[in-house]
């Protein structure tokens, strides 16, 4: 405290210092003063001046030691270390099968056997279309086939009857060879009613529409009463396998074209695909999937290839059409380094910056490429060499090229215990 300033405080107190006193508050001796505030401002002030000495010397003190030694800092060594590289990709959700169901014959809807939206079995009668014109269409079928068979049988016989009178020259060989071709051509008839027969019957039997598959059934399309045909546009209905579901995820061709690339020149590792659903209200599926299949084909009007994954989907979550992000892990990085996020700051900039131990155990400020967050440490990937001392602990006192005392991080500090006369020497 300069010689003004204690005048400027001796004057208030009603004191008249002597001139050209130091500005060590505990030497300081009174004078004389004038009548103002008694005993009690002359000891007041002196308490004042004694305890402004007393700080003044810690002051002092701390100062000193701060600026006499180097900084101690913790640091950690940089290692390299195998991070998976997480990718987030958009997707649809496709049914696992999916069936359109239409009418193969023509007519008259006369029942409904389920309810929408029920699940249905595959096999399991939809509806009856009606039957009576396919039916007789089969009754005349059988007919038929049985009038092909008696004229067979009539024709078997003559040409069996022929061939003992053709071989002693009885009847002409020309009569025997008219009536084997004649019974051959009955066969080859009855063969021909055979299959009508067979087309009456099924044609009969599709009167009835199964369930093509097993899932869940949409809204009828056609009431009964309609007509519908082989040849129309809209099926009766549809119908949707969900449990297993597909999500079809989009990535862009640059992206797996980079990812091959790594995989080639030992920069990343394959891994298996997991993937985690996040819904179109921001939570999560409580389900993991797996990648099926990659296309072979990048789709020239969006540049991107799918990736189809499989889902459980015992609750019926996931409907098909929905909007979702897929999260997986598409390969492993050997060489990532992980840094504590403690330790990586932001220049002005907006660069990721670290302090590292120099030569001579200098602080070093240096530039990184931090890519995510994996924990609680960031990815670095470029900026850094395997062996690097990080420093983490202490960093808000770093100056460039400052000298400082690294030890590892978390390193107990041993607090030296006060020297003989300094509590002394403070009072």
């Amino acid at each position: 405290m300069s010689d003004a300033a204690i005048d400027r405080i001796g004057t208030r107190a009603g004191w008249i210092l002597r001139p050209g006193l130091t500005s060590n508050f505990g030497r300081i001796k009174v004078l004389r003063t004038r009548t103002i505030g008694g005993t009690a401002g002359i000891i007041s002030v002196a308490l004042l001046l004694a305890g402004c000495g007393s700080a003044g010397q810690h002051g002092s003190g701390g100062r000193d030691r701060g600026n006499g030694g180097p900084v101690r800092v913790g640091y950690v060594v940089a290692r390299a270390t195998s991070v998976p590289i997480p990718v987030e990709l958009p997707g649809r959700t496709v049914a696992y099968q999916s069936s359109e169901v239409r009418p193969q014959v023509s007519g008259v809807i006369q029942k409904r056997f389920f309810t929408e939206g029920s699940i249905v079995k595959q096999g399991q009668p939809l509806y009856q279309i009606d039957p009576s014109l396919y039916r007789a269409a089969a009754n005349q079928a059988s007919a038929n086939l049985a009038s092909a068979e008696a004229t067979a049988a009539a024709a078997k016989t003559k040409s069996d009857r022929y061939r003992p009178l053709a071989q002693i020259e009885a009847v002409s060989k020309q009569d025997y060879t008219d009536a084997l071709a004649a019974e051959r051509q009955a066969q080859a008839s009855v063969l021909q009613n055979k299959a009508q027969l067979d087309t009456a019957r099924i044609n009969l039997r599709f009167t009835t529409v199964p369930a093509p598959i097993t899932g869940r059934i949409g809204r009828s399309l056609f009431t009964v009463g309609a007509l519908v045909t082989t040849s129309q546009a809209d099926p009766l209905t549809s119908i949707q396998q969900l449990d297993p579901i597909y999500v079809d995820i989009q990535q862009s061709s640059a992206a797996l074209l980079a990812l091959r690339r790594g995989l080639a020149t030992g920069g990343a590792v394959p891994t298996r695909a997991v993937v985690r659903l996040k819904l179109e209200d921001g939570e999560e599926y409580g389900l993991t999937g797996s990648v099926e299949f990659a296309e072979a084909v990048v789709d020239p009007a969006t540049g991107t290839i799918t990736l189809r994954a499989r889902f459980a989907n015992p609750n019926g979550l996931l409907l098909p059409g929905m909007f979702v992000r897929a999260v997986f892990n598409q390969s492993i990085d050997p060489r990532a380094i992980l840094v504590p996020q403690a330790a990586v700051s932001r220049d002005p900039k907006g660069n990721a910056t670290v302090w590292v131990v120099g030569p001579g155990n200098k602080a070093l400020p240096r530039t990184v490429t931090t890519t995510r967050v994996e924990g609680s440490n960031w990815v670095v990937t470029g900026g850094l060499s395997v062996g690097d001392r990080i420093i983490t602990q202490g960093t808000s006192k770093l100056q460039a090229d400052a000298a400082i005392d690294p030890v590892p991080a978390d390193t107990p500090q041993r607090i030296a215990p006060p020297q003989q006369g300094q509590g002394k020497k403070a009072g």
